[in-house]
């Protein structure tokens, strides 16, 4: 009995030995997509803070919060799921789903763009789409709806990458990389973003309470520095989106014969190279980022004029044959 219980333990020892093999293989894999998929990641952080400006700061940390989870529910259980069966059953499929999202990341860029520039005839535009909330309750639930709305589609491509990067063939094994690099990269964007929109709120707190006049002054130079810092944050959040739906429309393009804009976009590259051999990789990926942009932005100004007269009627007209929801105070 004895012999036959020790050669049990070795038995079980052997399997916990190829399951933490398995798990560290795992993490590994993860690790390593996580990393190629670095470029969408940063845009997806860069994003999200502009989501909770105008709100109290006692609403700052909860609503990043309530889009962390929505990241997480995007990611989870819809596109995990989603990236593993097309994959399996329907892999023709992933790229134009992909442009459709890109095609939207293009039209929200542009439509931040042709805010800064036109603000009067964008609100309009804006009013056209959408009602516009009142209430604060309200005003918050869209902006997460929306914040949420455009992490699905950055989500998307982070997962996209991701999946492309794994190199196992397991059916399982993908999925458990898939998911953890899904949430581990979640984790990573919303708590850089909790972070930085609650910067000014620690440079306040440093300034009241810091027991040296160095650590006061610090506090006050961070208060005053991280409006900028959001303004600028808020630059590259709009300039990330269109360059990330230009680059996801070049490529699927380019994966259905028109190579043309991936061409414009590789010479370009080769141009800034050789042009800055001394920094010839950074040189590379701003020129492919520029002209990215420059593609996303032409088609986003495109897609303007195409959501407020066709896109929005047709919802509009949709909803209208639907049944409406009857008032629980009537």
């Amino acid at each position: 009995m004895s012999v036959g219980l020790l050669a049990l333990l070795d038995d079980v020892a052997g399997l916990v030995k190829v399951a933490a093999a398995s798990l560290d293989d795992v993490a590994g894999q993860a690790a390593k997509a996580g990393v190629k998929a670095a470029g969408a990641v940063i845009d997806d952080a860069a994003v999200t803070p502009n989501y909770v400006q105008g709100f109290t700061a006692d609403r700052e940390l909860p609503i990043v919060g309530k889009i962390a989870w929505g990241s997480i529910r995007n990611k989870l259980l819809f596109l995990l799921p989603a990236a593993l069966l097309l994959s399996l059953f329907a892999p023709w499929l992933i790229t134009p789903l992909l442009m459709i999202g890109g095609a939207y990341l293009c039209y929200e860029g542009a439509e931040k763009v042709f805010h800064a520039l036109a603000p009067h005839d964008a609100e309009v535009h804006e009013a056209g789409l959408e009602p516009v909330a009142i209430a604060p309750q309200s005003l918050e639930d869209q902006k997460v709806a929306g914040a949420i709305q455009t992490d699905f589609i950055l989500s998307a491509e982070i997962m996209t990458i991701i999946l492309a990067a794994i190199e196992v063939p397991d059916f399982w094994t993908r999925a458990a990389i898939l998911a953890l690099a899904g949430v581990g990269i979640t984790i990573a964007v919303y708590g850089a973003v909790a972070l930085i929109v609650k910067g000014d709120d620690f440079g306040v707190w440093t300034a009241r309470n810091a027991h040296t006049g160095a650590g006061r002054a610090f506090g006050r130079g961070l208060v005053v520095f991280m409006p900028v810092f959001m303004q600028i944050l808020s630059v590259v959040g709009t300039a990330a989106m269109t360059w990330v739906g230009g680059s996801i429309i070049v490529h699927g393009l380019h994966e259905f014969g028109f190579g043309w804009p991936e061409q414009v976009v590789e010479i370009a590259a080769h141009w800034a190279e050789h042009a800055l051999p001394a920094i010839a990789g950074v040189a590379g990926w701003f020129a492919t980022a520029a002209v990215d942009f420059i593609f996303g932005l032409a088609l986003g100004a495109v897609m303007i004029p195409i959501a407020g007269y066709v896109i929005a009627p047709a919802l509009k007209a949709i909803k209208g044959l639907l049944p409406k929801r009857r008032d629980p105070a009537a």
